[in-house]
Order: C-alpha cells, then structure tokens, then sequence
C-alpha cells in the first residue's frame, strides 16, 4: 500500500483556507468540493487507457480513451457527500454507492447505520472518500464492508489524515492506497486531528 500526499500548490492554498475557522458554511463546502476534484485528477493517473481512433473534421485521430474496469465513488456519510459532486464532474459515468457510519462518542468504534451499493460494485474500482482520515475506524470499516461484497480494486481519498489513522487502515488493509492533500500532526483526546480543521460534517452542512 502506498499513501500519496499532494504537494500540488492550488491544494494548498485552498486547504490553508479551508482549515480557517473563520471560513464559513457556502466557502467552505465549496473548497471542499474544489480540493476533492484536483485531488480526483491525481489519483486517477494511472487508470488504464485504450487507443482509439477519432474523425475530426480534417483527419482521423489516434486518442486515447479510458479502459479497463468501470468506476464507482463510496462517500462515507455524511461528510463524505461534500467531496462527490466535483468527482462526478470528472468521472461522469461512476456509480455512486453510500455507507453510513458515525461514531460512538465514548468507544470512538464507527457504527453502521446504512449501506447501499451498485449491484456490480465488485466489478468496479472503488473510491471510497471522507475528508478526515482521524482513528481510521470509519475508513477501515468501509473497506470491510465493501470487501464483503467482492471489492478488490480500492482507492481512500481524504483531504486531511493522521499517522495514527493511516496506521489503522494500513494494518488492516495493506492493498489499499491512501490519498491525501495533507497529513498532520496527531489526535487529540477527543480523536479530532490536530491541527486539522473541526468537525468536517459540520463545517459543511452548518450543524454547528
């Protein structure tokens, strides 16, 4: 398993304003939507290709054209919802499955509560996203989940992770890349990443 962490200067500068707290509610679902479609760019670099040939209106061109296994996109709500649209905009064609999962404030252990994917999820390469990559519970139990049902090809997307989190899903699942646009220092007591940016859900859909 690789964890890639994006140095990419328009990341930055948009994550330093996302990490504000002064940054309000539209800004702030906004970047979160912007950083997750460059991210998107990224980490579908290495998607297979196939030649084609196109007739333009002066010539017939050789293009290349997107090959191989179909993709899907796996938000974890609800955070997750912020960063789909603008990778959808990038892969029109992805299918578009949820699993739902919170966390227990005392064991910080993620809860099911909800999982609905495409009927040939097995058969596709999964982006599974969340912004925040904090105890990795949430991450790993995701993984279980669609493990379960026959995934073999995963990708994690999160704009900001944790070492103690990317040791979670490392262990647990070693064939899984991480892509993140940045990892801080730590969690706190309170499993929140420091310095991270609050409570991502919240901060996108104005609950707190």
């Amino acid at each position: 398993m690789a964890v890639h962490v994006f140095d990419h200067p328009l990341i930055q500068h948009k994550l330093a304003i996302l990490r504000d707290k002064n940054t309000g509610t539209k800004e702030f679902r906004a970047l979160i939507s912007e950083i997750a479609g460059l991210m998107c760019y990224e980490a579908t670099r290495n998607l297979p290709t196939r030649e084609v040939l196109v007739e333009t209106p002066v010539a017939t061109a050789k293009c290349r054209m997107l090959a191989g296994k179909k993709l899907a996109i796996i938000p974890i709500l609800r955070a997750g919802l912020g960063m789909v649209d603008a990778m959808v905009d990038m892969i029109p064609s992805a299918k578009i499955g949820h699993i739902g999962l919170y966390r227990d404030p005392d064991t910080h252990k993620p809860v099911e509560y909800y999982c609905k994917l495409p009927e040939d999820i097995e058969n596709r390469q999964v982006y599974v996203v969340d912004p925040m990559l904090a105890t990795g519970g949430s991450a790993v139990a995701a993984i279980d989940f669609l493990k379960a049902r026959g995934c073999k090809h995963i990708i994690m997307m999160n704009i900001i992770g944790c070492p103690e989190g990317i040791q979670t899903v490392q262990q647990a699942h070693p064939d899984v890349d991480i892509y993140l646009a940045a990892c801080d220092e730590k969690l706190n007591d309170h499993a929140y990443i420091i310095p991270g940016l609050g409570d991502a859900g919240d901060r996108i859909f104005g609950t707190k």
